[in-house]
């Protein structure tokens, strides 16, 4: 009778830590490891024309405006930074790049706030990684005014909004699925009235018919991509027919 007692207790116990203080990683998302990293571009063509050849060879790359205002390409996701180092040489002894830098993963990201008054310089902080929300609605907004194509002619239309977002997630360390219907499928549902930074934000004609995707920047505004070769831009959810398509919207952190 002990015995069974003592057992009951341990299968209860487990059962009941089993729910909760533990919670694993949502089904679809990831962190990003190591990642390589290419160039410091001043014309977006030239990062756009790296990535195009990149994506010939089957390497799932993007490309991006980084603070200092130049443009860099990047792809890859390594546990280990020799792995991504090997990766690249091999590219080098290819002759598709000719030099690399290993990004780390995502731990924290400084940011430039307006300077106080009777100063002219900026305050730097530092933002913590678990914030992700604040960190991707920043990162999205830098990519404001470029001519995204993900893929150029080599995929479908429709996936320049998706290829957007994911890029934006990856530069943040999180790995999220390639489409906007897949990206719909996971994540905590969230009510328009309780959208903050960095939530995804979906349009369509139904659940099942998700046709665009942006990331929430604050005061009813998104940063999208809106169609292939098209600026990348900030749109009010509200407005420009976005309010009747708009189907919901998801948080991953």
């Amino acid at each position: 009778m002990i015995v069974y007692r003592i057992l009951c207790s341990v299968i209860f116990m487990l059962l009941l830590f089993s729910g909760i203080g533990c919670a694993a990683p949502a089904t679809g998302i990831s962190k990003i490891g190591y990642a390589i990293q290419i160039g410091a571009f001043a014309e977006v063509k030239n990062a756009e024309r790296l990535t195009a050849k990149l994506q010939e060879k089957g390497i799932e790359a993007f490309y991006f405006k980084k603070e200092n205002g130049l443009y860099a390409v990047r792809f890859g996701d390594f546990s280990r930074r020799d792995d991504a180092r090997t990766a690249a040489k091999k590219l080098v002894s290819d002759r598709i790049i000719t030099s690399y830098f290993i990004a780390p993963p995502q731990k924290t990201v400084k940011e430039s706030l307006p300077p106080p008054k009777n100063s002219l310089e900026p305050v730097v902080t530092t933002v913590k990684a678990d914030n992700m929300g604040y960190i991707a609605a920043r990162t999205a907004e830098r990519f404001v005014g470029i001519p995204y194509r993900w893929g150029g002619n080599t995929v479908v239309d429709g996936m320049d909004c998706s290829g957007f977002t994911r890029a934006v997630y990856n530069l943040c360390g999180v790995n999220i699925p390639r489409t906007s219907l897949e990206q719909f499928k996971i994540g905590q549902n969230i009510n328009k009235d309780e959208l903050i930074d960095g939530d995804l934000v979906f349009f369509g004609n139904s659940e099942s018919q998700i046709t665009h995707v942006g990331i929430y920047v604050g005061d009813n505004r998104f940063v999208h991509a809106p169609k292939r070769g098209d600026d990348i831009k900030i749109s009010p959810i509200n407005g420009n027919g976005f309010a009747k398509r708009f189907i919901g919207a998801k948080r991953y952190f």
